[in-house]
């Protein structure tokens, strides 16, 4: 019965990327995204997005079923240039996966984005050279920087594991009710892989 009405909600509208950007910027701020422009942003968001998609161990929706958001020409709108002549309107079209995904499982991929933006961090390279100009700036050590990002990280880590073990372990049945799965570890899932 719990299987129907996971197919069922699977059946509905899909999931755009648009939405897990929203829950991964309501954990990360960074003046960084102020600089760039939205499509710019967007792409970026989407490279992170598909880097960390293998971090959701065994979820319960083929994962790999999504949309890639691509630049290109979006309906049969145009501008007009400063001489009058129409364009196109070039532009960046979002992706989206080809189901519709629970708030849980959009926090979760979401966590696991802040989880490769971190690793980027880690291992960008303005943070392995010391770069500071003037006196206002207190000298601290680079290293001591990149150990607390690790720690971040790991803690990152940690969470989406524990979420992930959530996830995995309850379902909502039929009536609403929120129901364990430690009854049924090994079975078949719904988007038809084979155990």
């Amino acid at each position: 019965m719990a299987e129907n009405n996971e197919m069922l909600r699977r059946s509905n509208k899909p999931t755009s990327f648009l939405t897990i950007y929203d829950a991964f910027f309501s954990i990360v701020t960074d003046d960084m995204y102020m600089e760039l422009t939205k499509e710019d942003t967007y792409h970026m968001l989407q490279d992170i997005l598909l880097l960390t998609l293998p971090r959701f161990e065994f979820p319960r929706f083929n994962i790999f079923d999504y949309e890639e958001g691509v630049w290109g020409y979006y309906g049969e709108y145009s501008g007009v240039e400063s001489d009058y002549k129409e364009v196109a309107a070039y532009s960046w079209i979002g992706g989206s996966f080809n189901t519709n995904l629970t708030l849980e499982e959009i926090n979760i991929i979401a966590l696991n984005m802040v989880v490769g933006w971190l690793m980027q961090q880690l291992d960008s390279t303005e943070n392995t050279k010391q770069i500071y100009t003037g006196s206002d700036f207190k000298m601290t050590s680079q290293a001591n920087h990149m150990a607390k990002l690790k720690v971040l990280i790991d803690s990152h880590k940690t969470d989406s594991l524990h979420l992930q073990r959530l996830y995995k372990r309850r379902i909502v049945t039929a009536d609403g009710k929120i129901q364990s799965t430690m009854g049924s570890i090994m079975t078949k899932p719904s988007y038809g892989f084979k155990i």
